[in-house]
């Protein structure tokens, strides 16, 4: 938070500013950690980071979901001392940030939350799907859980514009053809659509 800047903590915006000002510091902080400041308080760039917890095996599962998507990447591993064991990871999924806790059993995924794939291929689909459902398993509408339990949605693009036809028999012939199928298959859910 650009506020730890002044040393007030983030529920002084004003307060913050004025102390900036009385240094001779106010003005802008480019950077995306610190965000921006002005008189009114702070503009941050903001960014959402998913937080995975894990019982123990955050790494593997960073090296695993990596090998998966591509434009992704390790990237930090935190130890609890030097020769310690793994307690946090970092790493980059198709260029979304990530970050994982070797937490204990008490916490399992739950369907409640998922990360949603947008495929723009029937190719896309099958690869993302064989490999997230090895050692997991398979759900209905696009979902799944791969083996450490996390779920995922694996949805061809193609379906929210089906799903949200103009045409409401259109779109309803389409949902009706993917509430049948585990993975979504792209072709027959355009032939589903066509009627």
């Amino acid at each position: 938070c650009a506020y730890r800047i002044c040393g007030m903590g983030s529920r002084h915006p004003r307060r913050c500013w004025r102390e900036l000002e009385s240094r001779g510091e106010s003005g802008q902080f480019p950077n995306r950690e610190q965000g921006t400041l002005s008189r009114k308080g702070l503009k941050t760039l903001t960014t959402i980071t998913p937080f995975l917890w894990f019982d123990n095996n955050a790494e593997e599962a960073m090296h695993y979901y990596a090998s998966i998507f591509p434009n992704s990447k390790v990237g930090e591993v935190q130890r609890a001392g030097p020769n310690g064991p793994v307690f946090g990871v970092a790493f980059t999924l198709d260029g979304q940030e990530f970050k994982g806790l070797n937490g204990g059993p008490m916490h399992k995924f739950t369907e409640a939350i998922s990360m949603f794939v947008s495929c723009e291929t029937p190719q896309e689909v099958d690869t993302l799907w064989a490999k997230l459902t090895a050692g997991g398993e398979e759900s209905q509408c696009g979902w799944l859980k791969d083996k450490y339990g996390l779920s995922w949605q694996i949805i061809p693009s193609v379906s929210g514009r089906l799903l949200g036809d103009k045409d409401p028999a259109r779109a309803k012939r389409a949902l009706d053809a993917m509430m049948t199928m585990r993975k979504i298959d792209i072709k027959a859910l355009q032939q589903a659509a066509e009627g």
